[in-house]
């Protein structure tokens, strides 16, 4: 009995024709590659020559990427902010200077420092020409010159005693150093003027020295302090001396 091998089923060749159109049918998929390849290379090429912003690696700048492959020609508005702000910061911070400026600048014109109160006139009917005056109310002595221009005035010490009456009176004597009755202390540039009733000499000097010390305090001029005589700085009684020669009328105010 022979026995038969089956024979493999036989392919049935299809047209040439259908084979050919196989051949023929074009691979889309491989085009979507390639073209997607040729786009990202263009858009890197234009982006190289300043076209098209460049690809960068950050988020931000893949964003510009699909701004400008989509078509978009306005810049990001935080580059709009951004590019505003210097101008805003340069109108603020000229409006804080004018602002400080105005706040510091005066409203209103200083007034102007207070001068010193003027010296007291020279006493009505107390002579006239040249002449030394003491006012024994005011404690206060002014040099007159031959013009009733007053060179000098200033305060002084009188008597506690009343012993000095008002009136007329001439320099008869000038030391420039004298001692006081019973070693009462000793005092330069006298210039006497009239006699008490014990007869002591009563005139100009400065402030006396006993023990060495002054017998009173420049505080206290303008006040009654002496026995007779008229105390004055050491100043003031030279200024007295050189101006006051032996006959120069004195004249005391009450």
């Amino acid at each position: 009995m022979v026995s038969h091998r089956a024979e493999p089923p036989r392919r049935h060749a299809a047209p040439p024709g259908r084979r050919r159109a196989e051949k023929a049918r074009p691979r889309y998929g491989r085009l979507a590659v390639l073209g997607a390849s040729l786009s990202v290379t263009g858009v890197a090429m234009l982006g190289g020559v300043g076209v098209l912003p460049s690809v960068a690696s950050d988020s931000g700048d893949q964003a510009d990427v699909g701004r400008a492959l989509a078509g978009a020609t306005t810049p990001p508005s935080a580059d709009a902010s951004t590019a505003a702000t210097p101008a805003a910061a340069s109108t603020g911070s000229s409006a804080d200077k004018a602002a400080k400026q105005q706040a510091t600048t005066p409203t209103s014109t200083p007034t102007a420092t207070p001068t010193a109160p003027a010296d007291p006139a020279v006493p009505a009917d107390s002579g006239e020409g040249k002449r030394i005056v003491f006012d024994q109310s005011d404690q206060r002595v002014w040099l007159v010159d031959d013009d009733d221009h007053v060179e000098r005035t200033y305060l002084v010490s009188g008597s506690l005693y009343d012993n000095l009456f008002p009136g007329t009176y001439a320099v008869y004597s000038k030391s420039i150093q004298a001692w006081g009755v019973d070693d009462s202390g000793t005092m330069k540039y006298f210039v006497r003027f009239t006699e008490g009733t014990n007869g002591a000499a009563i005139g100009f000097h400065d402030i006396p020295l006993e023990d060495g010390q002054l017998v009173q305090t420049a505080s206290e001029l303008g006040t009654p302090q002496s026995h007779g005589c008229i105390r004055q700085l050491r100043p003031d009684a030279i200024a007295l001396w050189d101006f006051a020669p032996v006959g120069t009328e004195v004249d005391v105010t009450a």
